[in-house]
């Protein structure tokens, strides 16, 4: 039986094995709590201090103390859209989000209205940049933060961030950047780039699940989303989870080395990946065809469903990933697939291809083939 592909590295990443020996260091029996003064406190201190400078070298933040440590991306995002939004109430009571964020931007964001703020979806055009124009009429000096992501990971297309950097700050407002899946596989400098608000994901970086980070540029003012102690400048109160920190920081670090070198390889294999899938009759590639994520692939398939394609891929010892993985369950078109103009029926037939470091280009051949027999057979005997 052939060696299974594994091609959803945007659902989850392998932890890196560096990781897990660095995670290693750490004494069988292990109890230090970072907020106690005996040894095994400060040496978890240290282990937090560490990562923290880590990370904040990967995103080109010049205060370690910026980065804010919690447990995935969603609490990020809900930490940085909701904690900046009801801290500067003050200011306005208007958020804005571009349509296709991710469902951890958007919620949090929809959620607000209860609380009596208001929100505006910004546009995007067919590849998924966000149109610059239609935010800057929806940012108005009533709107206290705007969130962008850095690169959609349903269909790879990379924003315009210092664009619409400026925008947000010409007219008073936070910018907030999701950079979950952006974050070590191109560069990122949030001072560089204006971004007052930054999420990140620990396993998107080849660390463990169940570890994140948000970045907070120093001035601004965020209110806790969770009360509890006094952990992570009070953002994020409850013990860290300093194994899980330390290996995000290791994970930061080797990431930020070797992104260069990596970045190009991954887009040398998905260039040749998508040049296979779209030769199949009636297989279109999603997303901007150059200003894309280096290890990103997406598609869609007339007549076909995304769900149907993924367990037949399956079977043929390929996962694949139909939409995001936290939406997918819903069975709903894909927002993203609709907001850059498609039709339900053609959003539904969509396949996502997101590659690591266990892929090759002598894998692609057979990623190829499969989609072939898979697009075949499911032709033949779908009703639509």
């Amino acid at each position: 039986m052939e060696d299974r592909i594994y091609l959803d590295h945007a659902a989850a990443m392998p932890v890196r094995p560096e990781v897990l020996s660095f995670g290693r260091q750490f004494p069988d029996g292990f109890a230090g709590n970072p907020s106690t003064l005996y040894r095994e406190g400060l040496l978890a201190q240290e282990a937090v201090s560490g990562a923290r400078e880590k990370v904040a070298a990967l995103i080109g933040a010049s205060a370690a103390e910026s980065i804010v440590f919690c447990s995935g991306a969603t609490e990020a995002n809900n930490i940085a859209v909701r904690g900046a939004a009801l801290r500067n109430k003050k200011s306005g009571k208007h958020v804005v989000a571009s349509a296709i964020e991710h469902i951890s931007v958007l919620n949090p964001a929809k959620d607000l209205q209860k609380t009596g703020f208001s929100l505006t979806l910004a546009p995007v055009d067919r590849y998924g940049t966000i149109d610059l124009d239609a935010l800057g009429t929806a940012v108005t000096p009533e709107t206290v933060v705007t969130s962008v992501h850095y690169a959609n990971n349903e269909i790879g297309t990379i924003e315009p961030i210092r664009e619409a950097a400026e925008i947000v700050h010409d007219r008073g407002g936070l910018l907030h950047v999701d950079a979950a899946d952006a974050a070590g596989r191109m560069p990122i400098d949030v001072e560089r780039d204006g971004i007052d608000l930054l999420t990140l994901s620990g396993n998107q970086l080849g660390g463990l699940q169940g570890t994140g980070a948000l970045y907070i540029r120093p001035g601004v003012r965020v209110q806790p989303v969770l009360v509890g102690g006094g952990q992570e400048r009070g953002l994020r109160p409850g013990t860290e989870n300093v194994v899980g920190i330390a290996c995000m920081g290791e994970a930061a670090r080797l990431a930020k080395e070797e992104m260069p070198g990596e970045s190009r390889r991954l887009a040398a294999i998905r260039d040749r990946l998508i040049s296979g899938v779209t030769s199949v009759e009636e297989a279109y590639l999603t997303g901007h065809p150059t200003e894309r994520l280096p290890h990103h692939a997406s598609f869609r398939f007339s007549r076909i469903e995304g769900e149907s394609i993924q367990l037949a891929m399956d079977m043929l010892g390929i996962a694949v990933a139909t939409g995001s993985a936290c939406t997918s369950r819903t069975l709903e078109a894909s927002h993203v697939l609709l907001a850059i103009g498609l039709a339900h029926e053609e959003a539904h037939g969509s396949m996502v291809a997101t590659l690591g470091r266990g892929n090759s280009v002598d894998q692609v051949p057979r990623i190829v083939g499969a989609v072939e027999e898979t697009v075949k057979r499911l032709r033949a005997i779908t009703p639509l």
